[in-house]
């Protein structure tokens, strides 16, 4: 539950973060992610798995990468590894950090809160990118919420880390 409600919604900007391309180079580069494994490219045959590159879904026949990554803010025993999709080569990224991704606005998300320790402060299950932002302004406009993740509902995987600007 929100503990910090606020009647502020003027959090000057939000930024969406996609992985960074820095670091998504070196996966590609290597051809192994974080957790050693081997990666080959794979093509996703209905679409619809959420990119992590481009904050997008796949489209029909679409090549990608499955990798493990550890999302930016958490620490210790809250710093959660977990499978996600990219593209095999770079890609366009995600041009617009201020907006939320359109391609994940119709997709039931958890909005998950760190503290400025890496620690898990909230997390809050909405129905849309709508009701994703009000979430979001709400938790940023609390002092002890450093960012957020936007984590899908079934499998809890990581979508992208939201901060104030």
């Amino acid at each position: 539950m929100l503990k910090y409600m606020t009647t502020d919604a003027a959090i000057s900007t939000l930024i969406f973060e996609p992985i960074p391309p820095g670091e998504l180079e070196k996966i590609r580069a290597a051809r192994i992610d974080e957790a050693g494994n081997r990666l080959a490219p794979q093509v996703d045959t209905e679409g619809g798995s959420p990119l992590r590159c481009c904050l997008r879904e796949t489209r029909p026949g679409e090549r990608v990468l499955l990798i493990a990554y550890t999302p930016p803010g958490a620490s210790g025993p809250y710093a959660e590894r977990g499978p996600l999709f990219i593209h095999p080569d770079p890609c366009e990224g995600y041009p617009s950090s201020h907006l939320y991704p359109p391609g994940l606005s119709h997709r039931q998300q958890v909005v998950r809160a760190y503290d400025h320790h890496g620690r898990i402060a909230d997390g809050v299950l909405v129905a849309s990118g709508d009701h994703a932002m009000t979430v979001i302004r709400e938790m940023l406009a609390r002092p002890d919420v450093a960012l957020v993740h936007l984590r899908n509902v079934g499998y809890g995987c990581y979508n992208c880390t939201v901060r104030s600007g």
